[in-house]
């Protein structure tokens, strides 16, 4: 058994957030530059300029890449052989979120959703959790912004359906999102589970670096073939049209009923901000 004092988990949300506000990933930065170099729509090529040098400036500056710093999303794995000590768990991670925004001076979007009143600190945080083997804790944070998480969808789809009806709903997701969820967009889809364990792998899929295979050749197939039709649909940057409207698709899955096929979409913009760290 290791023993974790949670206070080292809400020292580890806070770096995260601070980090994660500010800057892309490595894999997102790269096919961004990737998308501008070789498009050749005069509107679409000005708005890549201009989200890459973004990009350039937050990281000098240290200022959020994006204005909405979004609703914290932090996923835990967590080895069976921890046992925590100190302040409740997810008191800790509130903790992290809270020092982080307001430290950070990133926006205060979350509040309640019938009142309409902010609750003045970014909290609660979205917190998923899974048990693992070992003795080690891994934590993901995700801000996730709502131009995109609001151009979402879960569809319960039929058996008859089948994979070719799967990727027509995921390609459908992003064509009525237009130019909405400030594309180029990173797509993460869930198949399997239940209504709700489908939208957490779709979620989950957002935090794999993007470019990345999913292990099963059936599922990386559905991966690429949805790429290809969704950069088909000529939206581009922003909207403007060109020739990236997503810079991945990333799958995940599980069994489901036999009786179901549930899918999850779940969009990112461009600025994919996902942040992790192994205690």
């Amino acid at each position: 058994m290791r023993i974790i004092d949670t206070s080292k988990i809400e020292e580890t949300v806070y770096d995260l957030a601070l980090s994660a506000c500010v800057s892309v990933t490595p894999e997102c930065e790269e096919k961004m530059r990737t998308a501008e170099s070789v498009e050749n729509n005069p509107l679409s090529l000005f708005a890549l300029k201009n989200m890459n040098e973004n990009f350039n400036v937050a990281n000098k500056t240290g200022l959020p890449v994006c204005q909405d710093t979004g609703i914290a999303c932090v996923m835990l794995s967590i080895g069976q052989d921890v046992y925590f000590t100190g302040k409740l768990l997810s008191d800790a991670i509130y903790d992290g979120v809270k020092r982080a925004y307001s430290d950070g001076a990133f926006r205060k979007s979350v509040l309640d959703p019938i009142t309409r009143e902010n609750t003045g600190d970014n909290t609660p945080a979205m917190i998923y959790t899974e048990i693992v083997s070992g003795d080690k804790v891994t934590v993901e944070f995700l801000p996730k912004g709502f131009g995109s998480e609001n151009m979402s969808k879960i569809y319960m789809l039929t058996p008859a359906d089948g994979v070719d009806g799967v990727i027509d709903k995921i390609v459908e997701t992003v064509k009525n999102s237009g130019s909405k969820p400030c594309p180029p967009v990173y797509v993460g889809v869930g198949i399997g589970g239940t209504f709700d364990k489908c939208a957490y792998l779709a979620k989950k899929a957002l935090t794999r670096p993007i470019g990345s295979k999913n292990p099963r050749e059936d599922v990386s197939k559905i991966e690429e073939e949805a790429l290809k039709r969704i950069n088909e649909l000529n939206i581009g940057a922003q909207g403007f049209g060109g020739k990236t409207t997503a810079l991945g698709v990333s799958v995940e899955v599980m069994p489901t009923h036999i009786a179901g096929l549930p899918v999850a979409v779940n969009i990112q913009c461009h600025c994919v901000r996902a942040k992790k760290a192994v205690i």
